[in-house]
């Protein structure tokens, strides 16, 4: 992954700043561990020829509209339109780049984008981004557990109790640099068994985190028996709470819920610190449906370079994707519906 800041000016003045990633993933096992059926080595092998070097105006690591940050003085659609430029600026100086993707974006932003401008794009959505709203009324966690629904209010009194034995604690810089090694590989149990991986991290990117980001950076530890069996990870985002990437033991998680309680952890702290809302990002949709998250749907545009697999993009884009059925779910109490 080589990021990049790009400026927007007007005149002399910056207006804007916005982040791009370039991406090599015939270098990452994209389609994960989880699967390796016949279609899946035809799709690898496929993806690596046509897909593979990919141009993103955004962050890749987080859900959400964090392609860019304007002043008053450019609109939307003017910064988007300078932002058209200098993709076409990097796509001179860089290798050859297959894809090039703007993400993620609300249904009223990518509105904003100059269909004409943006006409070679297809517009994308892919799985929702989930969010937790913290009601007004809920100053602690035991105001949430009364809205739920008994079947819900009886799946956290049971996940609490799983966690029996279990402590959980808040880790500094130097205990997350000498558990550094146990860190990384819980982190790997849990992304290779993802449908598909644009990227994995190294092994010291969360100390190295907790040390740019410091106190808005929170790192959790599970411990059992004083070893590390978990952990959760949060970014303080303004008046939110982005939720970041965890690891766990598999055998440890379903004997004790242990990822079921993690969210419910996250809730917690973040209405003890008067938090409005999580972002729990796109993965394991149903379970954090169960816990109250709304699924708020993200776009995105993508240009193939090649102007005869740009126009099949739509059916690339459908091949590629894997989809995802979940169920959703409403753990509150009717009145709260």
């Amino acid at each position: 992954m080589k990021c990049r800041f790009i400026g927007l000016f007007a005149a002399e003045e910056l207006v804007g700043v916005a982040m791009s990633q370039q991406l090599s993933l015939s270098e990452v096992d994209s389609f994960g561990g989880r699967d390796r059926r016949f279609k899946t080595h035809i799709r690898k092998i496929t993806f690596s020829k046509v897909a593979s070097n990919v141009l993103l105006i955004g962050n890749n690591m987080l859900t959400g509209q964090n392609a860019f940050v304007l002043s008053d003085k450019i609109s939307f659609d003017s910064a988007a339109k300078l932002l058209e430029n200098a993709v076409e600026q990097i796509k001179r100086e860089s290798n050859r780049i297959h894809l090039t993707i703007f993400k993620d974006f609300y249904h009223k932003e990518i509105t904003q984008f100059d269909p004409h401008v943006f006409s070679n794009y297809t517009e994308f959505s892919t799985q929702p981004n989930m969010v937790f709203h913290i009601k007004d009324h809920w100053h602690s966690v035991d105001d949430y557990v009364s809205d739920l629904s008994k079947k819900y209010r009886d799946q956290y009194k049971r996940a609490r109790k799983k966690l029996t034995g279990i402590t959980k604690r808040k880790l500094v810089l130097e205990e997350m640099t000498l558990l550094q090694s146990t860190i990384h590989q819980l982190y790997l149990n849990v992304a290779k068994q993802a449908p598909f991986n644009t990227f994995y991290l190294t092994g010291n990117h969360f100390a190295t985190m907790k040390q740019r980001l410091g106190s808005d950076f929170l790192f959790y530890g599970y411990f059992l028996d004083e070893k590390l069996i978990g952990f959760s990870t949060l970014i303080k985002n303004a008046d939110d709470f982005d939720t970041y990437f965890l690891g766990y033991d598999e055998t440890h998680q379903r004997e004790k819920m242990l990822y079921l309680n993690m969210l419910y952890d996250m809730i917690s702290y973040a209405m003890k610190k008067k938090y409005r809302k999580v972002n729990f990002g796109r993965t394991a949709l149903e379970i954090k449906s169960s816990i109250g998250a709304t699924d708020i749907e993200m776009h995105g545009l993508i240009k193939h370079s090649n102007p005869i697999f740009n126009k099949l993009m739509p059916y690339l884009f459908d091949y590629f994707e894997p989809k995802t059925v979940w169920q959703k779910r409403n753990p509150f109490k009717e009145r709260q519906s």
